[in-house]
């Protein structure tokens, strides 16, 4: 099984997007195995397994770290502007 999580969800068919959900493992195991459950024991199942829920992270193949880090120190303060100018209500 976890061969098959490995290999993807494209490799199964949902070209949507790269996560494996509950209801998509649910459905995997089914084609493979033959048996329904429900996301919540899909859930039980795969913290069994030691396997657990990830959020992947949300980042641009193209991103520089050392730009980002070069941008923040020298371009943030300046964007951000010091409290004492903000408007005070």
């Amino acid at each position: 099984m976890q061969v098959e999580l490995e290999a993807g969800p494209a490799a199964h068919g949902w070209m949507e997007d790269q996560r494996w959900t509950l209801a998509r493992v649910a459905e995997l195991i089914h084609r493979l195995f033959g048996y329904r459950y429900t996301p919540r024991g899909v859930s039980y199942l795969l913290h069994r397994l030691g396997l657990s829920p990830q959020v992947p992270a949300h980042r641009a193949v193209e991103r520089d770290e050392q730009a980002v880090a070069r941008w923040r120190s020298e371009q943030w303060s300046r964007v951000r502007g010091r409290p004492s100018s903000w408007a005070r209500g």
